[in-house]
């Protein structure tokens, strides 16, 4: 470690003053700072019981003083800075590996990449897909018109098992005349419904973050 022990006794007690005055609970590691300060590590646990560290405070004494840092204070006196080194997730890669792996790719509504896939039965119900979407794309919900001619059952496993998305929407021709769409979750229920009716319960998903 770098500096004196006893800057490293202040930023140490200064960590657990504040974790206590936030009243959060923690556990004190020996030994595990980095180098040039202590620091508070956020562990997350996923979905098979395993954690993760993932954000870290660290209280800094040395890099001020190696670099020789001042600035002046309301006085007039010139003060050394403390630093603050902060990261909110860690390694943005191994966040996303610990979300990807905790959901198992199936992410809530309000965070996966894509929301929605409108699925056309065929060539005839092609066109009216697309207006679907454009409705829901207007409300600011993701969405993906998949209108590759390939039948319609491949195009629900692929958007089931490998994309994963929350809904599908599967339009053919009795959607086409009454105007309404069927929708599809990820427990393979499907339900009738207008196209604002799914827009509003859509984006209370999202709003909410159900």
């Amino acid at each position: 470690s770098m500096g004196s022990d006893e800057d490293w006794a202040r930023a140490e007690e200064g960590l657990r003053t504040a974790l206590e005055q936030l009243h959060m609970d923690y556990e004190v590691n020996e030994g595990d700072g980095a180098f040039y300060g202590p620091k508070i590590d956020f562990h997350l646990e996923d979905s098979l019981g395993r954690t993760w560290q993932c954000g870290t405070v660290q209280l800094d004494f040395q890099m001020p003083l190696n670099f020789d840092l001042e600035y002046v204070d309301a006085d007039g006196t010139k003060k050394r800075p403390i630093m603050l080194h902060r990261v909110c997730f860690g390694s943005i890669e191994r966040f996303i590996g610990i979300l990807i792996e905790h959901f198992a790719g199936k992410f809530p509504t309000w965070l996966a990449p894509v929301q929605v896939k409108a699925l056309p039965v065929s060539e005839k119900s092609r066109d009216y897909a697309h207006e679907v979407c454009a409705k829901l794309e207007e409300a600011g919900i993701r969405v993906v018109c998949d209108d590759r001619d390939e039948k319609i059952g491949y195009k629900i496993r692929e958007a089931r098992s490998i994309d994963r998305v929350p809904y599908m929407l599967i339009l053919g021709e009795k959607e086409v005349e009454a105007g309404n769409i069927s929708v599809r979750d990820r427990s393979n229920e499907t339900v009738q419904m207008t196209v604002d009716e799914f827009v509003a319960k859509v984006t209370e998903e999202i709003k909410t973050r159900a």
